[in-house]
């Protein structure tokens, strides 16, 4: 049986010992204009998870529009990163169809489609009693969304009751910064909140909220269906879950610096000789949160650093058995990425700060301090307060401009404007993208190494331009963010290809110069 939800979180007392420093600069608005930071855990891998990253943006307030950007993209393949804003329920999601699309009614299908990021930006974006499906999909980010009461049963129902589900052949997702929940369990007409299923592979679930269902999610829909995997769950909090947080039949699954409040019948239920390496995560209030449940069919873990702090264990007995009360580790996982981890005191602050939309896509340092990675999140319509005096954005930074001589090109550009004009050394000329957003490029032939970036605003557009992001083009990093026209700077980084990416302007901005420098 569900309890209600807790009425507290995180006060375990002194056993927390919460070594941190609250280093937390607030941001006024949740929501940010594209995909931030680069995918971690086994997302990174197999050749990594960018989504659009380096393809038009769009906005989208309804569902049904968000089904016309996949469609009118020029191909299935076509990178484009839709930016999401309101609610999104029934009455606005119609399927729409195209060549570059497979849509459907009453759900978010992302099927047969890849480079795709869908992020929530301005006031947030909530998919209500709407789920998100994603079927022989590869190369999609889902980033700062609230998917909720997503029903398999009753009036309206979507996605056989996931909030995110994930089938046939799906490859490099990324959901991160998203908050899932329902009101309810299986008889209330609800399912998993985040379901992987068919041959999927290559996911991460980071700093998102899992609450309130009966079941949490799982890996493989039967004993037999054990052709997934390769999946990382870090920085969750999963709080009044019944089960499933999550379930793993076959395959690999690493589990770090997650929070666990609340979980009523079990935990993690590694099973079908499924492999799970659990670290340094907080269970809390909570029964049987690791083992082999509801099967005769065993998996395996490898555990290190956790706490468990009133936490209860059945005892053995049939398709029972649970790891506690003194967890052991059966099995060892080799993970091929590398990652820092918040030590399990401080695993219940570190996640309550960072974890779900809306919490300006906060991470953790490492050393259990969050802080913002950027970019500016979108303040949304403000009133223009005019533009402001320029004489140099910076002072001119010490060392040869890279950018002479140098190639460019770019995602747009408006009429009378080239993409050339960014290298080429004069403030009386200048390129500007189609809208008020896009992409403009500096490349060389040879590797290059650049640690700063200039952006120089042409005469008479002087603060049109609001935030922008470098981007390493040849992986996809994003390598600083910034507000303004200015320079940023970031670790001495090789390359061929540098972006520099508009996310936000006034008006349309007009660009003079993109300068680089190696130091």
């Amino acid at each position: 049986m569900r309890r209600p939800v807790a009425r507290r979180l995180f006060a375990a007392g002194a056993a927390m010992a919460l070594a941190t420093t609250m280093g937390v600069t607030a941001l006024a608005i949740p929501g940010a204009q594209a995909a931030t930071g680069s995918a971690t855990g086994f997302a990174s891998q197999n050749g990594g998870t960018t989504g659009g990253a380096g393809g038009q943006t769009v906005r989208a307030t309804t569902g049904t529009a968000i089904h016309a950007a996949l469609c009118n993209r020029a191909s299935s393949s076509t990178p484009i990163t839709i930016q999401v804003e309101g609610t999104i329920n029934h009455g606005n999601t119609s399927k729409v169809s195209g060549p570059s699309c497979n849509t459907a009614d009453d759900v978010i299908e992302l099927k047969q489609i890849s480079n795709v990021t869908l992020v929530g930006v301005g006031n947030g974006a909530v998919f209500d009693q709407l789920g998100i499906h994603i079927r022989e999909a590869s190369n999609i980010i889902i980033q700062n969304v609230t998917v909720r009461n997503v029903k398999k049963s009753g009036s309206p129902t979507s996605n056989g009751g996931d909030a995110i589900g994930m089938e046939s052949d799906v490859r490099n997702v990324w959901v991160d910064h998203v908050t899932l929940e329902a009101s309810g369990g299986e008889s209330d007409g609800y399912d998993g909140l985040f379901d992987m299923k068919n041959n999927t592979q290559y996911v991460t679930l980071s700093y998102s909220i899992l609450r309130n269902s009966g079941r949490g999610g799982l890996i493989g829909s039967s004993e037999n269906d054990r052709s997934n995997g390769f999946v990382t769950f870090h920085h969750n909090l999963y709080e009044n879950i019944d089960s499933r947080a999550p379930l793993l039949r076959g395959g690999v699954a690493h589990i770090y610096n997650n929070h666990y409040v609340d979980l009523n019948s079990s935990g993690i239920n590694s099973r079908a000789g499924a492999r799970a390496k659990v670290e340094n995560s907080y269970f809390e209030d909570s029964k049987d949160v690791l083992g082999t449940f509801y099967t005769s069919e065993a998996g395996y873990w490898q555990v290190s650093g956790n706490i468990y702090d009133n936490v209860t264990w059945s005892s053995r007995s049939g398709d029972t058995n649970p790891a506690g009360p003194n967890p052991t580790s059966t099995t060892t996982v080799a993970i091929p990425y590398s990652y820092t981890m918040d030590a399990a005191s401080c695993v219940p602050n570190i996640v309550r700060q960072t974890a779900g939309a809306g919490t300006n896509l906060r991470v953790s340092d490492g050393s259990c301090s969050p802080q913002n990675p950027g970019p500016t999140p979108d303040p949304g319509p403000t009133p223009d307060p005019g533009p402001t005096p320029d004489p140099t954005p910076d002072p001119d930074p010490s060392g040869q401009n890279l950018s002479i001589g140098a190639g460019a090109d770019g995602s747009s550009k408006g009429g009378g404007t080239s993409y050339g004009a960014v290298v080429d050394d004069s403030m009386s000329t200048y390129w500007s993208p189609s809208g008020t957003t896009g992409r403009i490029s500096v490349k060389w032939g040879t590797d290059t190494t650049v640690s700063r970036v200039t952006v120089r605003e042409a005469t008479g557009a002087v603060g049109n331009l609001r935030a922008w992001r470098v981007v390493n083009n040849d992986t996809g990093a994003v390598l600083a963010t910034g507000t303004g026209a200015g320079s940023l700077t970031f670790p001495a980084t090789t390359l061929r290809k540098v972006d520099v990416e508009i996310t936000s302007a006034t008006g349309t901005p007009r660009v003079a110069e993109i300068e680089t420098y190696a130091g």
